[in-house]
């Protein structure tokens, strides 16, 4: 009741009309466009495409292609899906039922360049419904045999860049924040990693040391489906598949480390929102743990704008 109706237009990029508002206290109008994701696009239709080209795993090159956009265009529209998806993935999450348990592991990629500049993909994970709580990337420093022609190509990557710092520590901690945020309600915990050392310690700050189980497996098992961390095992192969930015030797991989975040956001909306947890399945991941009441479509995907947390307009509204 803040606003009452002040007429309509008809944009070029729509076959319908938009309707228009004025505010009742500060006369100000506005339309409906101003609460929508393709708020000033002038191409809307095509953000579902786009969404879906870079979710099968084409670069961003091939895309403008098959789209009829130029690559600066592309690019923007990704940043900006991107940066949305990223607080839908936050905004459409709730409290965990009691059965649920995690899984995390790390994958290594890179930045620009193998040698020179590594980085490390710590992946959370619910482990029944494959749900991925959250993904992130972080600087690690190079490591393993280093050449005359590594270490002078290091020199030069340090002389541009500086000392790379290693901020692995700090991305696992906030991703399993992240994990704790929606098992607040939980009376135990249970984590599944393999044996990295830092692991315990981090999850008993995030989780809490009396509520949390620990399991461990050793990473040098063989990574079959009867290993205890086949489930994200395959997460993080899926993720490479479906992700050319986390190709191994890839030219779609990323220039800057931001960008692979925005692609993972990517990756985590169409792996909880939109895909079937098996092919055989009817349900998303997030729908299995009651996060959403269906799948969603691309075009609720990219409906309504997420600015406003848990005050924001549902997908599917």
């Amino acid at each position: 009741g803040f606003c009452t109706r002040h007429g309509r237009y008809r944009p070029k990029c729509r076959a319908h009309a938009v309707p228009r508002f004025r505010c009742r206290t500060c006369r100000r109008t506005f339309s409906r466009q101003t609460f929508r994701m393709d708020y000033r696009d002038h191409r809307p239709d095509l953000n579902p495409r786009l969404f879906e080209a870079l979710a099968s795993g084409l670069g961003l090159r091939q895309t403008s292609r098959i789209l009829g956009m130029t690559l600066r265009c592309t690019e923007l529209k990704f940043r900006k899906i991107a940066r949305h998806l990223r607080r839908l993935n936050l905004n459409l999450r709730g409290s965990l039922p009691s059965h649920a348990t995690f899984q995390f592991d790390e994958l290594e990629t890179y930045e620009e360049r193998r040698n020179t500049r590594p980085l490390s993909v710590p992946v959370l994970i619910e482990t029944r419904s494959r749900y991925v709580v959250w993904a992130e990337a972080a600087p690690i420093r190079p490591r393993g045999t280093m050449t005359a022609a590594r270490k002078r190509a290091i020199r030069a990557d340090e002389k541009r860049f500086g000392v790379r710092r290693d901020l692995s520590r700090r991305s696992v901690r906030r991703t399993l924040y992240r994990g704790a945020e929606i098992a607040e309600e939980l009376e135990r915990v249970e984590l599944r990693t393999d044996e990295k050392s830092s692991y315990p310690r981090l999850a008993k700050e995030a989780f809490g040391a009396t509520r949390l189980l620990h399991l461990t497996t050793n990473s040098k098992l063989p990574r079959t489906n009867w290993n205890p961390l086949f489930p994200i095992n395959h997460t993080e192969a899926m993720a490479r598949d479906l992700m050319g930015r986390l190709r191994r030797e890839s030219w779609l991989v990323s220039k800057k480390r931001r960008y692979l975040d925005l692609g993972l956001q990517v990756f985590m909306a169409y792996r909880n929102l939109v895909r079937p947890r098996f092919n055989r399945d009817r349900a998303s991941p997030a729908q299995i743990l009651g996060f959403v009441r269906r799948r969603l479509r691309l075009g609720e995907l990219l409906s309504w704008r997420q600015d406003w947390g848990c005050l924001s307009l549902s997908p599917t509204t």
